[in-house]
């Protein structure tokens, strides 16, 4: 099943971060709901919009170099009136089941490697005397 960039899918929140929320899609794919893609309104904290297992409507915005899955709930909202009808069924896919699982362990190295390397930072300014703890 291919998805293309503007079509509108129904999903299920698999998992939510402080930045975005994780939605399957039809054909065994995941994308991501950037925070600022959830509304219009500022979303302070995106537990007040989404929910784990939660199904919404999502419009795919876009597939970048690295095969992510860019998703918005706002622009799906805007384009599907109250009463629509369920969206078109997906046409073939451009990925393969093996891109779509590299994309969540290319996301979860990230975040890894990210936190590895904050945690040397802060040693690092710890060491230096850049923070300080105590009452010095």
């Amino acid at each position: 099943m291919e998805l293309q960039v503007g079509s509108i899918y129904e999903g299920k929140v698999t998992g939510i971060t402080k930045f975005g929320a994780f939605v399957s899609l039809p054909g065994g794919k995941s994308g991501m709901v950037h925070i600022s893609e959830v509304a219009n309104a500022y979303v302070e904290d995106i537990h007040n919009y989404l929910t784990e297992g939660q199904t919404v409507t999502v419009k795919l915005i876009g597939i970048d170099q690295m095969n992510r899955i860019n998703l918005s709930v706002k622009k799906a909202a805007a384009e599907q009136p109250a009463h629509a009808a369920p969206p078109p069924p997906p046409v073939r896919s451009t990925l393969t089941k093996s891109e779509d699982s590299s994309f969540e362990d290319k996301l979860r190295q990230f975040m890894q490697t990210s936190e590895s390397k904050m945690s040397d930072l802060r040693a690092g300014a710890d060491k230096r005397g850049g923070r300080r703890r105590g009452g010095r």
